[in-house]
């Protein structure tokens, strides 16, 4: 009998924590026992895990001193061992950097899996301390896993090429799975009020996942203050919560650009599933990306999306058998594919001046609104040849399997 640990660093709902819930409901239906680490637990996490949940934190790291972090990090590689140790886990998986790193340091005895989710050469440039230990984790700590996910080939490829990456017959690539049919359930759901059912009456352009610099989203506020509004029909929405100072960005620069009345944001929803089913467009603009989980939701939704060419495993998604270069984007079984918009800074930007990028981007949002049926049948009808690849129980068991 299998004994599963996952580790999360949080409960939010990020990609990485509904991965975790998918696996713990999938481990658990198969009879295992599972128990889930949370580094930090706060009063407003949406994702839980009943009675296999197990906090080190109820107080987030930007809330403890210099001195605190420090000795609560040096802390959880040891609680991490205690509690393999008395739960006999024999297999444990941890999600993402941090968790990986604290997994990798408690020197326990199971088989050690570690994925990692995202574009790293790009996402570890900022010189901070927790980077260089990422970095350096890479050439060292890492040896004591058995097996390192990536979710895509161009990320295995990254850690390699870009990332120094030094135990390359480690890594595995699988796809994040999914969970279509809960998916589907969900999404069937009501909305959580008359406002949000009256929004989404017009035609919705959707951000849904983590307001962060990466995920550059003034990109996204400006290309949708060039598209002709003239009705007001259109609206922008946000569903996601992240960094405060980002989000006031975006406010002040739609009110600069006089479209606030036009741009909403709902905040974290426990169930963005209803709304991304209703939206006609998932917009990222993301500056690099893994493979976004939002994307393949929004196919199982049978929303079409667009794209910055956030990551050379994009086409690997948002396609399965053929795409074509149509003007200035790329078109796919699954919506648009426009340029990347990272330039070498992940700061909020200075310069507020149009580029060239968003210019496309809103071209292919237009091109998008007006052929919904088209670009609506089209997923509809490739809606499962592309999820094949997303099996949740083949992924699962995969995962925790001794081949790699």
């Amino acid at each position: 009998m299998k004994n599963i640990l996952l580790i999360v660093p949080y409960g939010g709902v990020g990609g990485i924590e509904r991965l975790a819930i998918n696996f713990y409901t999938q481990y658990k239906s198969q009879g295992y026992t599972v128990k889930v680490i949370k580094i930090i637990q706060l009063e407003s996490d949406i994702v839980h895990f009943g009675k296999d949940e197990i906090a080190f934190s109820t107080i987030d790291f930007i809330q403890m001193s210099f001195l605190n972090r420090f000795c609560f990090y040096c802390k959880i590689p040891f609680l991490i061992h205690k509690i393999i140790k008395k739960n006999n886990i024999t297999h444990s998986i941890s999600f993402g950097d941090m968790t990986n790193v604290f997994s990798t340091l408690s020197f326990s005895k199971e088989y050690k899996i570690g994925s990692i989710h995202s574009f790293k050469s790009i996402e570890l440039k900022e010189r901070n301390f927790l980077n260089k230990i990422f970095k350096l984790a890479y050439k060292t700590t890492y040896f004591f896993f058995d097996k390192v996910v990536c979710i895509s080939e161009t990320v295995k490829l990254d850690l390699i090429d870009n990332c120094g990456f030094k135990f390359k017959k480690k890594l595995q690539v699988l796809y994040n799975p999914h969970d279509i049919n809960a998916i589907n359930r969900l999404s069937e759901e009501n909305f959580e009020s008359v406002f949000e059912e009256q929004l989404f009456q017009n035609k919705v352009i959707l951000f849904l996942g983590r307001i962060t610099l990466v995920k550059a989203l003034w990109h996204l506020i400006k290309s949708f203050s060039l598209i002709e509004n003239i009705d007001n029909s259109i609206k922008l929405v946000f569903i996601g919560e992240g960094d405060n100072q980002i989000t006031n960005y975006l406010l002040e620069l739609s009110v600069k650009l006089g479209i606030n009345d036009n741009v909403v944001f709902l905040g974290k929803k426990s169930n963005p599933y209803p709304y991304l089913k209703r939206a006609s467009i998932l917009a990222l603009t993301s500056y690099y990306e893994g493979t976004p989980n939002v994307i393949i939701e929004a196919i199982v939704v049978e929303t079409p999306i667009i794209s910055s060419n956030c990551t050379d495993g994009l086409k690997e998604l948002m396609s399965y058998k053929e795409y074509i270069t149509i003007n200035d984007f790329i078109s796919t079984e699954s919506g648009l594919i426009t340029p990347n918009f990272y330039f070498g800074s992940l700061n909020i930007p200075l310069d507020e001046s149009i580029t060239k990028e968003e210019i496309i981007f809103s071209k292919a949002v237009t091109e998008v609104l007006n052929n919904e049926d088209y670009y609506n049948n089209k997923i509809k009808e490739n809606k499962f040849q592309l999820l094949g690849k997303y099996n949740l129980e083949a992924i699962a068991s995969s995962y925790i399997s001794n081949e790699h």
